[in-house]
């Protein structure tokens, strides 16, 4: 079996192995090829002779797919698998297997670091300390920003997959009272200290808004200026879902006029950033460059089950199939 990874490098910059891979046949490693479809030649012809092509963010539509008669098996390195035309690998006969839940204690704690710096700055403060500004000042303790307290603050959480029931625990675990909006809410994990509520009454009582549910047509764009208008005044947005849940023009301008205190996002509407994202300009904005899922340990897992994936199908019973 002829195996191509066709972009390997985030997943594995070489700190980890493609050892499990290659005992299913030859490997072929690229650590980039593309993110576009523009780019059909460079991908089909790296792709051409494989037996079975794992991507991450490398695009395979209609196109690409019928052009690689050899392909059996196309593997996701990841969770979602937006970039492959999965209707067409269906009716090539060729499964598409995704990695689910490899991320969620990364994704868990990065909401809360991203949460933190919100609240308590640290970075502001280590910088100050070390520019000298606590040596010399009068006080034994001083504070360059107001830093927030979690405690009994309405932590709204839209979505309640297996990442937002964890992050709602630790919600918890922090004395928030915890408010879920999903579309099909299971009122055995009710609470004293969470409740379902409908998506209007979360947007006006939520302090702290965290988004964790899929990206489809209902979400999409979803966070924009009718659904801030409903929103605390001062309220803090967290998203580490899917860039496109908000329209990034409506949320930098509520947080350039003070109706949102703070956002802070692992995740834009286009990956790498764009220069001209308005996000980039927008006053108290926390960006990261989607790395909530990139831990060595969520790496690790990663490749692990993708492998799995591999030898499921090589015995004959795919598994993780997203296109059954």
């Amino acid at each position: 079996m002829k195996i191509v990874i066709l972009d390997g490098y985030t997943a594995n910059p070489g700190d980890l192995s493609w050892d499990a891979f290659s005992r299913f046949g030859d490997v072929t490693v690229y650590d980039r090829t593309s993110y576009s479809e523009r780019d059909a030649e460079l991908i089909i012809s790296r792709a051409k002779d494989a037996d079975a092509v794992f991507t991450n963010k490398t695009p395979l539509n209609r196109t690409i797919i019928d052009a690689l008669p050899k392909l059996k098996y196309i593997g996701i390195l990841a969770t979602g698998y937006n970039v492959v035309d999965i209707n067409r690998a269906k009716e090539r006969g060729i499964p598409v297997c995704n990695v689910p839940g490899y991320s969620s204690p990364g994704v868990v704690q990065h909401t809360f670091a991203l949460l933190f710096e919100a609240c308590n700055n640290v970075g502001l403060h280590k910088n100050s300390v070390l520019s000298g500004d606590w040596q010399n000042c009068a006080d034994f303790s001083y504070f360059k920003s107001p830093i927030i307290e979690l405690f009994g603050k309405n932590f709204g959480l839209i979505g309640f997959g297996s990442i937002g029931r964890s992050v709602a625990k630790v919600a918890q675990a922090f004395g928030m009272n915890v408010l879920v909006y999903t579309r099909h809410p299971d009122r055995s994990f009710e609470s004293d200290s969470l409740k379902f509520v409908s998506l209007d009454k979360l947007y006006s009582n939520s302090d702290i808004i965290s988004l964790h549910c899929p990206l489809n047509d209902d979400s999409r764009e979803m966070i924009n200026k009718e659904s801030i208008a409903k929103m605390k005044t001062g309220a803090i947005l967290i998203n580490t879902a899917r860039g496109p849940i908000l329209n990034e023009q409506d949320v930098a301008d509520a947080l350039n006029c003070g109706k949102l205190s703070c956002v802070c996002a692992d995740v834009v509407s286009s990956e790498p950033i764009s220069e001209n994202n308005p996000l980039l300009k927008a006053k108290n904005i926390i960006l990261t460059p989607h790395v909530a899922w990139a831990s060595k340990e969520s790496r690790e897992r990663l490749l692990d089950i993708s492998a799995d994936n591999l030898r499921a199908f090589v015995s004959g019973c795919p598994k993780n199939v997203v296109n059954p």
